[in-house]
């Protein structure tokens, strides 16, 4: 297909694109916004990208991204220290923090386990976690991973790593939504909230 732009246009088409959720045609509509609106879209953003690319940087301790390190959840004293939150990603734990559910400490994965994609547990920071869940104070891990195979796999082999760890391992419950309506279900999760029921 011929270009339609020029070099920097394209290039920036080209980089678009390879964000979640943006295809080709995506990327080109989204270019063309930036452009269109220089000084108050591109330029800022421009501007937004280089400072995250600084300054952005993974904290040693859970494995989350923050301009300090050890993060700002992890330096945070008023946060219970006993509490290990597994996630895969970032993205996972940002979840966790807009519901304020969760007061503990977290622990970024980085992945799951996938034979399929071949990524085994040298992959992710499966030793990190052991180490703390075997040191200082901590006395429940959560598994907050997806209800997948890769998912289960996962937690189930960091189930059996921190057996002898001395503490208790939790997942999170499966089931109904809050707001959803059992005809709009799968399968698979009507039939876990039946398994995970509880008195009413």
């Amino acid at each position: 297909m011929a270009q339609s732009a020029g070099p920097e246009i394209e290039r920036l088409i080209s980089l678009l694109s390879k964000l979640p959720g943006l295809g080709p045609r995506s990327a080109r509509r989204s270019a063309l916004a930036l452009l269109k609106r220089r000084d108050q879209l591109l330029v800022p953003l421009a501007d937004a990208l280089a400072e995250a690319a600084a300054r952005v940087k993974v904290c040693a301790t859970c494995g989350s991204l923050d301009t300090q390190d050890p993060c700002a959840i992890c330096a945070d004293s008023g946060r219970d220290g006993a509490l290990i939150c597994v996630v895969e990603e970032v993205g996972a734990l940002w979840a966790m923090e807009r519901a304020s559910a969760f007061r503990g400490r977290y622990h970024v994965l980085g992945g799951l386990l996938s034979a399929l994609d071949g990524v085994g547990p040298e992959a992710l920071r499966v030793n990190g976690l052991v180490t703390r869940a075997s040191e200082g104070d901590v006395r429940e891990v959560i598994l907050a991973l997806p209800a997948t195979v890769d998912g289960q796999t996962t937690a189930h082999y960091l189930a059996d790593r921190l057996a002898n760890a001395g503490v208790s391992v939790t997942m999170l419950a499966r089931g109904v939504p809050v707001g959803g309506e059992l005809d709009w279900l799968d399968d698979g999760t009507i039939a876990q909230a039946m398994r995970a029921r509880r008195p009413a």
